[in-house]
This record gives C-alpha cells, structure tokens and sequence, in this order.
C-alpha cells in the first residue's frame, strides 16, 4: 500500500492541524468532546492558573471511581527478591523527577532511595495526581505530588508492618522497619519486604497514617546521588531515539517549506520507490514520507523526492502567508490599537501621570525561540494481531497522547498502549501541538504499511516544526515623583500566549496569563498600575518554553525598572530594597544576592585592566522567587558574562544537588536565549536550520554561576524553570550600567557595543 485512504488523511488533519484554535474555540469540537479528548494539550502552567473545579471535572471524565495516589499497588512494584520499582505519574526528562520522588517515597517507606528502580506508569487515571490530571510540567511534580507520595511510602510501610504482625501474631506497635525490612524491636529479628509484599499490597489501606517527623529525615533534603547518572554515562540510558522493535520500517519526512500548505504531487515517485532499501512513498497531511529498511535509505529518498506544494496565502496573519516575516509581526503588534482586557488594575493610573514629574516609556520585545532539544524527536506504532496499537512517544501528558492516538487509529482507548521513554530534552518541546509531533505520522504509516514504523525527523525537520515560544511584544509607561520613585506603571502587551492558544476553549477569558506573567503579580510597592493585554493570534504554532512567559516578561518589566531608576537618579539595587521594604522574602533574596557577589556594586569598574559593571533582577515563577546578579564586560564588541549569582527561594527543597542543579541549567538556557538566540520567519520560511544557523551558547561563553538555595518556609515551589527568567534582564541591566544603553530588544548579538 503506497498511499493513505482518503478517510485517515482527513482524520490526520483534524487531529495533527490539530485540535488548532481558531479564536477562542477548537475546529468541530465542543467543550464537552475537548475534555474528552483532552483539547489539543492541557499543558505547561494552566494548573497553576487555573486550578479550580474545570480542571478537575476534566479528570473525573477519566478517572472513574478511582481516587488518583490512593492505590499502592499501582505505583509500588515489591519483589520476593526484596527489590522496589516505583511507578512515576511524572517522565523523566533530565529534571530528576525519578531521583527526588524515590528519595520521598524511599523516606516515608524506610527504603533506601538507592535501591529503587522508577519507571514512568502507562496511562491510567491512578497517577492523574494533579488536581485529577496528569502531566510533567510547569515545574510542578515535585511539589504537587510531595504530600502524596509521602502518604503513599507510609501507607505501604504501614500495610508491611500489619502483615508481619499478623503472621507473627504480634502487635503492630513491637514492629519497626529499616531499610526494606520488619523488625521485631524485642528480638532484633527481621523479615525483608518482598516476603510480606504479596500479601500486604492486598490489604485495604489505612485511612490514616502517620508521616515522618521532618526533624528525622534521612533522604528528603539530603543530596541523593541521581539514580540515571550510571546508565547516561555509559551510554546504557534508554531513549526514543535508541527504541526498535522486531519488523519495523524506518520512515523519514520532508515537510512542506510553508506550514498550512499541502503535497500536490510527485514527480518522480516511480524513480524514488525503486531505490535501495525503499518499501513506499507517501502523503501525509503537510508532509510526504519514505518508508525504508534503514533510516538513512528513508532519509535519502525522502530528500530525491520532487514534489509540488499548494501555494499559501499571499498575505495576512489568519496563517503563514507568503510574505510573511517575524519583522512583519512585530510591526503588526507595534501598530496595534485593538481594545485591551486588564490583566491587572491598581489605584489610579491615569491621576498619577497627570502630577507625574517625570514620565517616561519604552517598547520590549523578545523573539521566536526553538526549543532545540538534543534529541530529534521520533515515534514508533505498532498495530498488533489482538488489535491494540502500541506506541512509543517521548511525551509530557501520556492520557492525551494516548486519547489522541485512539481518535486517529479509530480505537477504543483501551486498545492504545503507550510508553513513555526518557526524554531526551524537555522545555515544554514534549506536548501535542499539532502537526509539531510526529506519533501522527508514525501512526498513519504503520495503517498504510501493515508493518511497525518508526518515524524519526532530521534535526533540519525538527527546525521547520517545532513549536516556538511566541514573539512578544510590551509597551511600558511610567511616572515618577520629584524624588525619582516611581508612583504608576502601565503595560500594555500585545500577541498570543500558549495557554490560550491550547485552553482557550475550554477556560476563555479575555486574558491570556501566560502571555502577562512576568509582568502581573510583580512585588514592587507602586502604588498605582495598568496592565492591558491585547490578543493578536500568531499563525505559526506557538508553544510553551522553559519558564513560560516569564521567559521574556521578567526582562521587559526588570529592564524597564531600571530605566526608572536611571530616571530617577536612583540606584537599581537601592530602588528595588525601597520597594520592596514590606516583603521580608523578597528583601532577603535581593541582600543575599548581593553577600554571594561581595556586595553590591554597579559600576563600571576595573578588573584585570579592563571594565565591567554589574545588574541586578528579581522573578516570582512557579511559586518560587529568585534574585539574580550579573557581572559582565564588552569584548570586540560582543557581551561577555563573567559571573551569575543567583539567590533561590522554592519554600522547600527535597535534593538539594538537583536543585542547584536545575537552577544552573536554567541559568545557561537563559543566557543562550538573552545572548544568541532567535528563531526568524521570512517569506513565511523559517530562516535557521540547524544548529550551524540557529548559535545557542557555547562553553566558552558559559559564565561562573553560583547558587544559594535560601529556604524560606513558604509552600514548596518550582525548580525546574525558575532560574532563568532572571538572567536576562540581570545581564541586560549590567551592559545599561557599562555601556550607558538600554537594550529592549533581544538577543543583544544583534548589538555592537563598545565601552
């Protein structure tokens, strides 16, 4: 079979153009059918906003009768050989989710987090344990599930302790355990775990058990050696990429060169079908494939194939047009005057800028980003003799994946088994957006072929779909008294964020948190302030990148707060502690930041015969905050970052290496993407198609980052992404104080700058 019935092409651009919003609303699907089917992605950050009784309604849908985190068996594996396998709600993506939910499971169950072995559990509405959904993201499994797994390790120690002492006809109070055993406190005697296992994990759990004093903890907040760290270093670690199973076809895709528009024809399929190794040749929705005996075979004949696309648009922004450019949009959201919604109102702005003694403004902007992952993604089907498709996708959410296979192979849910492998690369990169996966494809190949296909993308293809983080635009006013504080601040931003881009229909609202965050919420006393958002919808597939809109936001609102400060003739680090004079918190982030540099200095001054100078920002993700310094210089024109110090309060910490960890990755991503880089549309193309044309920071422009973890007691936040939304604007702030200009635009390698 060379070609796809016309019924799964149609089906394939429904799902893969896929579930795509158009306004506020999904093509053809009503509310009631997206929580069904999950609506494109419940995703990166919307449980944070919206954690309220819509959010779990979509969960009980698949949930049934069970109360997700309750079950033990569901996500302790006991062997006779006294082993443990715990079953994670959550994937493992680098971010050491396995290593830390070991660590407090091991700690409640008296079971020592080495010995564990973590799996990520097929779908299933047991591990749906956020707020009834399950996801990996928003820098919240660890936190959302803290409690849970706690309870869940002491539940299953309490079940072990009451089986050994019915067996031994004792009272469960002269039992105690140690490391995967019972013991008997009168004898010394001890019987392992797997002994007990079979018939404890039967019991019916206890309603109520009773959690470790934290004064005794012996792995929680200690800095347990990553589980992974053996099997990535000796190339034994697992991937997507890595997977094959008996009789597979490999396939390779060639895109079309504008998103939206279709295959017409082939011009030489015959010639291209009759090369070495090739089984057939294909159309797909937006794409044309080759399947083959070996990827490379595919790869190549994928590239001979010459085939004609549909021509798109000439122009607009209803989708990728052919004149379409990042120039082109950013100019759009500039002129734009449409209606805002308010995303956040105090006092009265427009009194203040009438006794204002001095008012200034400012435009920001960030750019498209790719999530440049380190593994090209890839997928394998499998359509197997009983009738179920199974599958291997890197994925962050494996019910909607599953869901969304189940409607394109027209399956009952329960005929699609999913895996979930390690991700090799994470961000946000692993949600379904649409035609930016590829499990669509391998799904559709593996119908036509008969055969299990695994469809890998070249690194080139990854860059023409992946899923960006939105182009973004702000517009900032400020007043200020005689003294230089400033009394108002107004905003108004104008695009699309991803959250309403795949929640839309489900939540509404005029306002898109992820595309204001940063901006709203920020702890600054002024007492006077306006934050407008203004929907202006990309036609590219825009996505969710590490830190959301904190990525770009906190640069905008954190730059544009030290041109109050030069205004005002104030001190950035000065201004920032009076503003924050009622926030013991955030006042104790910024002095500690300022210890961990030496103190607080702005300069320019010299080192080493040459200048450099300092800047200083503040960010409140994901429940966390930090407070970033950064020290840099000018070379031959060029940014150089010799140090960050970063201040880190998540409340509550559980592996305090992994921590420090994640915040030092996020670091580095942050700096890439404020120094280097940017994603550009022109003639509706992508213009970056590998990492050669796509720069992301090198090891020679990696500066010294240190860390302090300051744990203030407050509940547990993020870890995963709240490191990088400050060192944009801390860097940003120090080329101000060196260079005399304020930099609105990114990433500065656009810039010359001389001292």
């Amino acid at each position: 079979m060379d070609s796809l019935l016309t019924h799964d092409i149609d089906t394939a651009r429904l799902l893969m153009a896929g579930n795509m919003l158009k306004g506020d609303g999904i093509f053809n699907l009503s509310r009631r059918r997206l929580l069904g089917l999950g609506g494109g992605a419940f995703v990166l950050g919307a449980l944070l906003t919206f954690p309220g009784s819509a959010v779990r309604a979509a969960g009980n849908v698949a949930a049934g009768t069970v109360k997700p985190g309750t079950r033990v068996p569901a996500f302790l594996v006991i062997g006779k050989d006294n082993s443990v396998k715990l079953l994670s709600p959550f994937v493992e993506g680098g971010q050491g989710i396995n290593t830390g939910l070991a660590q407090i499971v091991g700690e409640e169950l008296d079971v020592d987090p080495a010995r564990f072995v973590v799996e990520c559990a097929p779908p299933g509405a047991d591990y749906a344990v956020i707020n009834g959904l399950r996801m990996t993201g928003g820098s919240f499994s660890t936190r959302s599930s803290y409690e849970l797994m706690r309870r869940l390790g002491a539940t299953a120690r309490e079940m072990l302790i009451r089986t050994a002492a019915a067996r031994l006809k004792v009272a469960p109070g002269g039992l105690s355990t140690r490391d995967g055993h019972v013991v008997v406190a009168a004898t010394g005697k001890s019987i392992p775990y797997g002994d007990l296992a079979a018939e404890a994990l039967a019991l019916q759990p206890a309603e109520a058990v009773i959690l470790r004093d934290p004064k005794t903890f012996r792995y929680i907040r200690q800095p347990v050696a990553r589980l992974d760290v053996r099997d990535k270093s000796t190339g034994k670690a697992v991937y997507a990429i890595d997977q094959k199973v008996e009789g597979m076809l490999y396939a390779a895709i060639q895109h079309a060169p504008v998103l939206g528009t279709e295959p017409q024809t082939l011009a030489n399929k015959p010639a291209v079908a009759a090369m070495p190794g090739v089984h057939s040749v294909h159309m797909l929705p937006g794409a044309v494939a080759v399947t083959a005996d070996s990827w490379y075979r595919a790869k190549k004949a994928v590239e001979a194939l010459d085939v004609s696309w549909s021509e798109p648009p000439r122009s607009g922004f209803e989708k990728v047009a052919g004149d379409y450019s990042s120039q082109g949009l950013l100019a759009a959201l500039q002129a734009s005057t449409s209606g805002g919604a308010s995303a956040e109102k105090e006092g009265n702005v427009e009194a203040a800028f009438v006794k204002a003694a001095k008012i200034i403004e400012a435009d920001y902007d960030a750019p498209y980003l790719a999530h440049g992952q380190l593994e090209p993604p890839s997928s394998i089907a499998r359509f197997n003799a009983d009738g179920t498709l199974e599958l291997w996708v890197p994925n962050q959410m494996p019910e909607l994946f599953q869901s969304l296979a189940a409607q394109l192979a027209g399956l009952p849910l329960e005929k699609v088994n999913l895996h979930s492998p390690m991700l090799g690369g994470f961000f946000g990169r692993h949600f379904a957006y649409g035609t930016s996966n590829p499990f669509q494809q391998a799904i559709l190949l593996a119908k036509a072929t008969g055969r299990p296909v695994k469809v890998l993308w070249s690194r080139e293809e990854e860059f023409k779909m992946d899923a960006v983080r939105p182009l973004s635009f702000s517009r900032f006013k400020a007043a200020l008294d005689d003294t230089g504080m400033p009394t108002a601040i107004q905003v108004r931003t104008v695009g699309e964020g991803p959250l309403g881009r795949w929640f839309g229909a489900v939540f509404g609202g005029p306002v898109d948190s992820s595309a204001v965050e940063g901006i709203t919420g920020k702890p600054y006393a002024v007492p006077n302030r306006s934050m407008e958002y203004a929907k202006f919808a990309h036609p590219v597939t825009i996505a969710f990148w590490r830190s959301v809109g904190h990525s770009m936001n906190d640069f905008f609102y954190e730059g544009f707060l030290d041109e109050i400060a030069d205004a005002g003739g104030q001190d950035p680090y000065q201004l920032r502690l009076a503003l924050l004079k009622d926030k013991p918190r955030h006042l104790n982030l910024l002095k500690t930041a300022a210890h961990m540099s030496g103190g607080w200095k702005r300069g320019p001054y010299d080192v080493d015969g040459g200048k450099r100078a300092r800047g200083i920002s503040m960010a409140s993700p994901f429940g966390s905050e930090t407070a970033t310094i950064a020290e840099v210089s000018v070379e031959d024109g060029a940014v150089r970052v010799h140090d960050l110090w970063i201040a880190f309060d998540p409340g509550s910490i559980v592996n305090p290496a992994i921590v420090k960890s994640q915040v030092e990755s996020a670091a580095a991503l942050g700096l890439s993407s404020t120094l280097f880089e940017e994603l550009v549309y022109k003639d509706g193309v992508r213009q970056s198609h590998n990492f050669d044309d796509y720069p992301i920071l090198t090891r020679a422009a990696m500066p010294a980052v240190h860390v302090e973890i300051v744990e203030s007691g407050a509940p547990m936040g993020g870890v995963g992404e709240p490191g990088l939304p400050g060192v944009g604007p801390a860097v940003v702030n120090a080329v101000a104080a060196l260079t005399g200009r304020h930099v609105r635009s990114l990433p500065l390698a656009k810039e010359s700058f001389g001292v």
